[in-house]
């Protein structure tokens, strides 16, 4: 059992978010985005890279990244909850999550027309239970 509960829709670290809040928003809203500085990013599972932080990341809730996941899963896209980053690397420019590949491969699928409740409760729900199996392997 580990010490401390998932909580999947909050960053673990906020601290490198602090001074990308006040230029960071979605566009015309001026609600801070500061994930959308991350659009770009590499994205490492514990296990090796699994994507990018795709540029339609604004699609999704901010506290979730959208990740093309390329041609190793057939270019799927997946919404991770921002509780599985470890770490943002700003100089490699990678984001760090401490899920496997598989784990994230077995994550349930984006789909635009998909009811976006019914999406983040999915979503929460799988990755929360990979935590209660599976505790981060850092």
């Amino acid at each position: 059992m580990q010490p401390f509960p998932f909580v999947p829709f909050v960053w673990r670290d906020p601290t490198w978010l602090a001074e990308r809040e006040d230029r960071d928003t979605r566009e015309g809203s001026g609600e801070p985005r500061p994930d959308t500085g991350l659009i770009g990013y590499e994205v490492e599972a514990t296990d090796g890279g699994i994507g990018k932080v795709d540029e339609d990341n604004a699609l999704v809730p901010a506290d979730c990244l959208m990740v093309d996941t390329g041609p190793w899963i057939f270019g799927r896209k997946v919404v991770l909850p921002v509780g599985t980053v470890h770490r943002v690397d700003h100089e490699e420019r990678k984001v760090y999550v401490d899920r496997t590949k598989e784990q994230i491969k077995n994550a349930p699928e984006y789909d635009p027309d998909a009811d976006p409740d019914d999406h983040r409760r999915r979503t929460g729900d799988y990755y929360t239970e990979s935590y209660r199996l599976l505790p981060p392997m850092l």
